[in-house]
């Protein structure tokens, strides 16, 4: 028996609101909340938040000293189709060398790295 359930996944970041509306624009989502701490709503998945974190310092990927802690992969039917929309959204590749693996892997616009993985 679980001790507890997954809530939520949250984010630190500069600008909750700007990050938030980056990731409805990726997952199709509703954005609630004030300055502080945004809550996105994603129908038919998990909600992700996003709370305001004063001297926030990006992880750079890879690197051992400022480490990613922990990434999303997001499944997309089309790796060049969602590589192109989260690009127009803001998002920047971190590792464009080998373009024939079944991900791709990219920084948000607050530095988070995420991946696209072919479902």
């Amino acid at each position: 028996m679980a001790l507890a359930k997954l809530d939520v996944v949250v984010l630190d970041c500069p600008d909750p609101r700007a990050l938030a509306g980056f990731y409805a624009g990726v997952l199709d989502g509703t954005v609630e909340g004030d300055e502080e701490w945004v809550t996105l709503k994603v129908p038919g998945g998990p909600e992700l938040a996003f709370q305001r974190a004063p001297g926030f310092v990006p992880p750079e990927w890879p690197a051992a000293d400022r480490s990613q802690q922990f990434h999303l992969d997001l499944t997309v039917p089309d790796l060049d189709a969602a590589e192109e929309g989260v690009l127009e959204l803001g998002a920047r590749p971190l590792d464009t060398a080998d373009r024939s693996r079944s991900f791709r892997v990219y920084a948000d616009p607050a530095g988070h790295p995420f991946c696209l993985c072919a479902c």
